[in-house]
């Protein structure tokens, strides 16, 4: 299969009749590293050949278009360089004596540009010695003049195979990855999976979220990841704590002020939902919203417009509203405290994030995670927790949720004076946490975490092929498949 590519920037190239497709454009952004495989273009096979005997070039080149293969053809190196440039190839098959450039100087040339293109060395001069080198260079192939032109075809066919079958590794690693993390969400509990397959789907709309839960279960980052997974996430992303401001300021805040609309209101002010126009403006704890601002919050939800303090103009907004509390709404509305029109406004798609005692298979990822993080940060090398603190971890309940770990890991990253981190550097609160009813089901998350891992890992080692996983894990591919469906990290429905 094809990879698109940047236009192609050489109008005078030599190309045969073969039919041809025309490459998509792509924006350069500032300097250009080695380019990476892109999206594949239908399902031909995408070659370049380089030859300074035109008879050779027209020859190989009609035979591959009639082989079904996408073909340009380039008489000389240079031209070929330049072609490389602006568009993606998946072969180049180059004639080795060339005067302005040999073809091992083409081969580093465009693995330069592009590490993964495969290249293949033609040549007349056929020896021991050069085959050598172009082997030691990277080349995927050697053949000798004059050509069988069935070997090339079998030749070209096996390097295809071979792009297919790393195309396909590499888009398993990253579904595998994706079922488990969005944009830096750590879960691998059932409870998460559901979380980030709602977060995916909600993602694409305009709807507005409510997320509920409990302090620190990490409301924030969900609302992130959100965002970045929308149409809006060139758009600014803008936060406001509800509970933060005080009832005065909140309104500006919120809708911004005009000069003189109050003391010490010396110049006019855009307030949030402007700054966030075509983004994402996201209000924590919008449980402690006052009634007023609901009201007003309520008419920009239905008219998609507001007025700044201290003025009568309405401005529009084009925001997507995401809110998040850890209260009771419903409580809050039998106490005639919350709004109900504004709560069903609200409540397009309700998230609901579990404690983290709840979700305790996630606990040795979680850990793992902050260690790395603060110890690269404090300049570290730390390499775990002794077994004594890390149990201790793993039994402890988090009334504080994520947040609570985060800052536990943190706090003993800091402390720590050795390359393991002793019971001694966590809390006594943590310390004096003891094995009880609990227990069972903390070992078998932590157990079932590891397994999950342990697989993940293995199906990467192996290319992602499973008999070979199945066979380094010691189990049998049926179990491992039974393991893959019941881990989320395959749906074969």
């Amino acid at each position: 299969m094809l990879p698109t590519g940047r236009a192609a920037a050489a109008a005078s190239a030599r190309t045969t009749n073969v039919d041809m497709t025309e490459q998509s454009y792509r924006e350069d952004l500032g300097a250009q590293p080695p380019r990476r495989r892109e999206a594949p273009h239908g399902d031909r096979f995408h070659i370049m050949v380089v030859d300074d005997e035109r008879t050779q070039l027209e020859f190989v080149g009609g035979f591959l278009g009639k082989a079904g293969f996408e073909v340009a053809l380039m008489g000389s190196a240079a031209e070929a360089v330049e072609r490389f440039r602006g568009e993606a190839f998946d072969l180049v098959l180059t004639d080795q004596r060339m005067p302005d450039m040999s073809g091992l100087d083409l081969l580093k040339e465009c693995r330069a540009l592009d590490p993964e293109v495969a290249v293949i060395i033609m040549t007349a001069y056929g020896s021991i010695e050069t085959a050598v080198s172009a082997m030691k260079e990277g080349a995927t192939d050697y053949l000798t003049k004059p050509l069988n032109l069935e070997e090339l075809r079998l030749r070209i066919e096996r390097v295809k195979r071979g792009h297919q079958l790393l195309r396909e590794n590499t888009e398993l690693r990253e579904a595998l990855q994706e079922r488990h993390r969005i944009e830096g969400v750590i879960g691998e509990s059932g409870q998460m999976q559901e979380v980030l397959d709602l977060v995916r789907r909600v993602a694409p709309s305009d709807a507005t979220v409510l997320l509920r839960g409990e302090s620190g279960t990490g409301k924030e980052l969900i609302a992130k990841a959100i965002h970045y997974a929308s149409a809006r996430r060139k758009g600014p992303l803008v936060k406001v704590n509800c509970a933060a401001l005080p009832e005065t300021l909140l309104e500006s805040e919120l809708f911004g002020h005009e000069k003189g609309a109050f003391t010490g209101a010396f110049a006019t002010r855009k307030g949030r939902f402007e700054i966030a126009d075509k983004g994402t403006l996201f209000l924590d704890e919008i449980g402690d919203l006052p009634a007023h601002l609901q009201a007003k919050l309520l008419r920009v939800l239905q008219e998609r417009e507001f007025e700044r303090v201290g003025s009568n103009h309405a401005i529009t907004s084009d925001v997507r509203i995401i809110t998040a509390t850890n209260q009771d709404l419903d409580q809050l509305m039998r106490q005639g405290v919350f709004r109900e029109d504004l709560y069903y406004r609200l409540n397009v798609v309700t998230i609901i994030l579990p404690p983290l005692r709840d979700r305790r298979q996630d606990l040795p990822a979680l850990i793992d995670h902050f260690l790395r993080k603060f110890a690269e940060k404090n300049g570290k090398t730390i390499q775990g927790f002794s077994r004594e603190a890390r149990d201790a971890l793993l039994r402890y309940d988090y009334p504080g949720n994520v947040r609570e770990l985060e800052n536990l890991v943190e706090r003993a990253t800091v402390l720590t004076r050795d390359d393991i981190i002793g019971i001694g550097e966590l809390p006594l609160t943590i310390k004096e946490t003891r094995p009880g009813s609990g227990d069972q089901t903390n070992l078998s998350a932590a157990v079932e975490g590891m397994e999950r891992r342990m697989i993940v890992e293995a199906l990467e080692a192996a290319a992602g092929v499973q008999t070979k996983a199945a066979d380094n894990l010691g189990i049998s591919e049926r179990a491992l498949r039974y393991k893959l469906q019941k881990y989320g990290l395959r749906d074969d429905k």
